[in-house]
């Protein structure tokens, strides 16, 4: 499998991770009020379906309802990893915006609703993914009606070939200009090597100050990283890596990234779930990190 042939599914179940967070959460973790809305009603009842009638599978030993176990599966498993990625970047790229970023760029856009919840106008967004998916995305938004509120370049292309970089560049990204790179939920996806090509791919055309936001399998890990691990093999989208804090400085600095900002499972787990009931994943790390000498901070 390519580094770039992610199945659709994958991304239709974070999107429904993010949605019915929303809905469910009073004083949700990571609010996205148009998840739900890209999915249709069908998927979404389908996914709830699904999850619930795999209670068994996540906890042998739980007695309740439908709906109390797909909130189980949701709170336990499925949500928690999605909500602390998407948490940690929003507030990094916030930062980044706050000081003069004007572009930014989205690996692997699925159905993520950044550019059509964006605070900024003037900023111009890129969303990478395979063509298939970004044609299906943009029937989605067009059936819905929805606009997008900043400038927005979508961008059919394989990350496995060096001839992203050059689809990018020429759809008007600027290697002068500061830009943030949001690689969301890939790195698992990739050998160290194919992440690190994608990474020294970023910082080809990328200038000093520039940073990229991800979120990366650790060495150290739980039961549920155990069952993602699973469901992704079961899905034929095996986990190819882990790392530890060292080896992810080491490949990140080899391509002229510092890391300016990083969180373990616990660091997670105070920063963003107080209060929440939930717990960010053991084996799971999120960094933020930047192109030389760069200030931005999470």
């Amino acid at each position: 499998m390519s580094i770039h042939q992610m199945h659709h599914m994958t991304a239709r179940v974070a999107c429904f991770a993010r949605a019915y967070h929303t809905r469910h959460s009073d004083t949700p973790v990571f609010s996205d009020p148009l998840a739900e809305r890209m999915l249709t009603p069908g998927e979404y009842d389908a996914i709830s379906r699904h999850m619930a009638a795999g209670i068994q599978y996540f906890a042998p030993s739980f007695r309740g309802t439908p709906e109390e176990a797909l909130a189980y599966i949701v709170n336990r498993q499925l949500a928690p990893s999605v909500l602390a990625r998407s948490a940690f970047c929003q507030r990094a790229m916030r930062s980044a915006v706050s000081l003069g970023c004007g572009q930014i760029v989205i690996f692997a856009c699925g159905y993520d609703t950044f550019s059509l919840r964006a605070e900024d106008p003037s900023l111009t967004v890129y969303e990478l993914d395979r063509p298939e998916m970004i044609a299906d995305r943009r029937q989605r938004i067009a059936c819905l009606g929805l606009t997008p509120t900043c400038r927005v370049i979508s961008i059919g292309c394989d990350l496995s070939r060096p001839g992203w970089t050059d689809s990018l560049t020429s759809a008007g990204f600027s290697s002068t200009r500061s830009s943030f790179s949001s690689l969301l939920g890939i790195s698992y996806y990739l050998t160290k090597d194919e992440f690190q090509s994608l990474v020294a791919g970023i910082s080809s055309v990328s200038c000093e100050g520039s940073a990229i936001c991800f979120d990366y399998p650790t060495s150290e890990g739980g039961r549920e990283s155990a069952v993602t691990r699973e469901l992704a093999a079961a899905a034929g989208e095996s986990m190819k890596a882990l790392y530890s804090h060292g080896e992810m400085e080491s490949l990140l600095s080899g391509e002229g990234f510092l890391i300016s900002g990083h969180l373990n499972a616990d660091e997670a787990t105070e920063t963003f779930f107080s209060g929440s009931g939930m717990t960010a994943p053991l084996g799971v790390g999120y960094c933020l990190a930047v192109k030389r000498r760069g200030i931005l901070q999470p």
